[in-house]
C-alpha cells in the first residue's frame, strides 16, 4: 500500500512553493507617498519660480530629488485625473471616468491595490473623488481594497483634507512598508484656509500686493485678493507635507519613502482649471527618493501622470499589469537628462459644460484640437463665480480687455492651435495658420490621430450638455439629464490597453 505521508523532500518543494506564491514583504522595498493638492497650477510653487507663494517644505524636497520641469495631466479635472494616476491609464480609456464625477470602468485595477496584494499597508488620507463602476467591466468577483484605510482628512477647524495625515503616519503598521494616498483639498475654492488660518503654523496671509498677475487676468484690486487667497491654500498644502516629513525624518524611514508632489489640475481661475493649456495641464511634479534617485535636480524629460503607476509598482518591485498605459521614470532617477517618452497627451471632457479637446506635446510644440470649436472655454463653474471672472466680465463689458484676456470670452474657437511653448509660455501666439509652421502642424494632427484611433477615443454625437450656465456659474439642471455618451465609450475604450504612440 502507497503511503499517502509527504517525504521530507516533498515537503520542501510544498514548502518553497507556497512561499513563492506569497506576498513578497521585503524590508528594503520603498515606502511611497503621493501628495496631491486640488487645482494648483505648476508654477505656484517656489522651487517653480513663484517668489510669492510660501512652499518651503516643498522647494526642501525638490532640492534633494528630481523637479520634473516637463510634466504634464492627462486632464485638468479632477476626477479624471485622479483616476488616470490610480490607473495609469488615460481618461477615455477608463470608461465613463473620463468625465468628472464618473466611476473607474471595474475591469481596470488600481496600483494601490497591488501594492496592498503583494504586502503593504495602504491608506488614503483626504480627497478621494474615485470609485468603481458597478456596471461597465463588472466581472464575478468582487474587487479587492485599494486601501485598508480611508480617512476623509478633516476636522474641526480643518477641511483642508490633511487634519490626520501626520496621525496615519504616526500610527500606521510599523511591519509593513505603507503607500499613502494624501489628497488634500486645498487649493480648491472656497477658500477654507483663509477662514481657518493659523498664523503660528503657516505665518502671515499672503496679500494681493504678494501674487503675480499672469496676462489673461485682470490686474487689479480683486484679482489680486483672489490670487491671495489661494496661495494660502498652497501654503496650508506645503505645511502639512513638511509635518508629515518631519515625521518620516523622527522615524527614520525618509531615505527609505519614495515622494512625490503634484496636483491633479490647474488653479481655479479662468483660461487655467480644465484648458489644455499648460495653465490648466502642466503639473508641478517632484519626487524625492534618497536610496532610488541617483541624480537630483532639474530634468527636462517629458512626462505624462500615467507613468506614475508603472514608476510606483516597480520601485516596490510589483508587476505591472497589462492594463497600463505609461512607462516607469527609473531611467530619469538614474541620470535626470534619460527620455521616456516623446509625446504627451491630454484631453478635456465635460467638466460643467458640454467640451472635447485633445492635445499633443513633444516638448517643444503644444497642439490642440478642439471638437467643440463654437463653445468658449470659460473654464469651471466655480471659477466663473469667481471675483477674478467677474472682473473679466466688467472689462469686456467696458470693451477694455487685451486679446489674452478675451481668449477666456472666444467662440467661435478656432478648431486647432499650435503653440512654440518655450518662446511662449502662456500659449498666446496661435500658430496653427502660420505657414512657416505647417510641417510640424501636420506632423502633430498625424500624431494626434494615430493616438485617437489606437487607444479608441471617439467623440461622440451626444455628448453631456452643459449642467451650469456659462456667464454665471448658476446650476441649470439638478438631474442626470444633462448625460450623453462618454468619450471612447461607444469604441468600448475600457477594454483597449494600446497606449498609442509613446
Amino acid at each position: 500500500m502507497l503511503s499517502t505521508r509527504p517525504t521530507a523532500k516533498l515537503a520542501i518543494t510544498w514548502f518553497i512553493l507556497a512561499y513563492c506564491a506569497a506576498p513578497i514583504i521585503s524590508a528594503e522595498r520603498p515606502n511611497i507617498i503621493l501628495f496631491i493638492a486640488d487645482d494648483v497650477s505648476w508654477n505656484d510653487y517656489g522651487c517653480y519660480g513663484n517668489k510669492h507663494a510660501r512652499t518651503p517644505n516643498i522647494d526642501k524636497l525638490a532640492t534633494g530629488g528630481v523637479r520634473f520641469d516637463h510634466a504634464f495631466l492627462t486632464a485638468s479635472s479632477c476626477s479624471p485625473s485622479r483616476a488616470s494616476i490610480v490607473t495609469g491609464r488615460y481618461p477615455h480609456n477608463n470608461g465613463k471616468a473620463a468625465e468628472l464625477h464618473l466611476p473607474i470602468a471595474a475591469n481596470l485595477p488600481w496600483f494601490p491595490e497591488l501594492l496592498r496584494k503583494s504586502g503593504y499597508f495602504t491608506a488614503l488620507g483626504g480627497k478621494n473623488h474615485m470609485y468603481v463602476d458597478d456596471k461597465l467591466g463588472a466581472g464575478d468577483q468582487p474587487r479587492a481594497k485599494a486601501f485598508d484605510l480611508i480617512d476623509g482628512g478633516r476636522t474641526q477647524g480643518n477641511s483642508g483634507g490633511h487634519a490626520n495625515w501626520l496621525k496615519i503616519t504616526k500610527e500606521r503598521p510599523k511591519d509593513k512598508p505603507f503607500f499613502f494616498w494624501f489628497a488634500a483639498y486645498d487649493a480648491h475654492r472656497g477658500w477654507d484656509a483663509d477662514r481657518q488660518w493659523r498664523e503660528k503654523q503657516y505665518g502671515a496671509k499672503h496679500s494681493g500686493d504678494q501674487v503675480h498677475v499672469p496676462p489673461f487676468l485682470v490686474s487689479n484690486a480683486d484679482t489680486k485678493d483672489d490670487l491671495a487667497s489661494y496661495y494660502n491654500e498652497v501654503t496650508r498644502f506645503d505645511h502639512y507635507i513638511g509635518k508629515v516629513v518631519d515625521e518620516l525624518v523622527r522615524q527614520g524611514e525618509l531615505d527609505n519613502t519614495l515622494i512625490f508632489v503634484l496636483a491633479d489640475n490647474g488653479r481655479p481661475f479662468p483660461r487655467a482649471k480644465t484648458r489644455l493649456h499648460d495653465s490648466g495641464m502642466k503639473t508641478a511634479l517632484v519626487a524625492h527618493w534618497p536610496n532610488g534617485i541617483k541624480d537630483p535636480g532639474a530634468s527636462k524629460s517629458l512626462v505624462s501622470i500615467i507613468d506614475l503607476a508603472p514608476t510606483i509598482l516597480a520601485a516596490a518591485e510589483v508587476s505591472r499589469p497589462s492594463t497600463f498605459q505609461g512607462v516607469g521614470l527609473q531611467p530619469v532617477f538614474q541620470d535626470r537628462s534619460a527620455s521616456v517618452r516623446r509625446f504627451a497627451f491630454s484631453e478635456h471632457n465635460w467638466h460643467d459644460y458640454e467640451a472635447h479637446g485633445r492635445s499633443v506635446r513633444d516638448g517643444s510644440f503644444l497642439y490642440i484640437k478642439n471638437n467643440r470649436p463654437y463653445q468658449p472655454l470659460q473654464g469651471p463653474a466655480d471659477s466663473v463665480r469667481s471675483p477674478s471672472h467677474l472682473s473679466l466680465l466688467a472689462q469686456r463689458d467696458a470693451d477694455s480687455l487685451t486679446a489674452a484676456q478675451a481668449d477666456v470670452f472666444a467662440a467661435p474657437r478656432t478648431a486647432e492651435e499650435l503653440y512654440l511653448v518655450n518662446k511662449d509660455p502662456h500659449q498666446l501666439n496661435n500658430l496653427a495658420k502660420d505657414s512657416e509652421y505647417a510641417s510640424e502642424l501636420a506632423r502633430l494632427r498625424k500624431i494626434l490621430d494615430q493616438w485617437s484611433d489606437e487607444t479608441a477615443d471617439s467623440v461622440p454625437a451626444k455628448l453631456s450638455s452643459d449642467s451650469f450656465d456659462r456667464l454665471t456659474g448658476k446650476s441649470i439642471d439638478k438631474s442626470q439629464s444633462f448625460r450623453g455618451v462618454t468619450p471612447g465609450e461607444d469604441r468600448q475604450a475600457w477594454k483597449v490597453n494600446a497606449s498609442g504612440p509613446r
